[in-house]
């Protein structure tokens, strides 16, 4: 029989994921813990604190390949993983913004 993890140790690595950065995911392996012991812990504290904690921002590095060109220039994302998705320049940045942080966590 496996021991029951006290409040006070899940609510402390609950806390420590959300001050990450990391994924869920990642930080699950880091730490050596199920992914799915995880997730619960996290949607106990938000509940418990009352309100979902917002995701904090993740910045990327970007590189600049030229100069603008002309407004038909498209938009092109490349991703750390080697995935390039090229866009119009008249694409809507909101989702563009979603699309990549979907990418980027892989649940394309």
């Amino acid at each position: 029989m496996q021991k029951r993890v006290e409040t006070p140790e899940w609510l402390r690595a609950a806390e420590e994921f959300e001050a990450s950065g990391l994924t869920q995911r990642e930080f699950a392996e880091g730490r050596g813990l199920r992914l799915s012991t995880l997730q619960s812990w996290v949607y106990r504290r938000r509940r418990q604190v009352g309100a979902a904690v917002e995701t904090p921002v993740r910045l990327l590095p970007v590189q600049v390949s030229s100069a603008p060109g002309p407004a038909t220039t498209p938009l092109e994302v490349a991703l750390p993983s080697g995935v390039r998705v090229r866009f119009g320049p008249d694409a809507d940045v909101e989702y563009l913004a979603r699309l990549v942080a979907a990418l980027e966590r892989g649940a394309c």
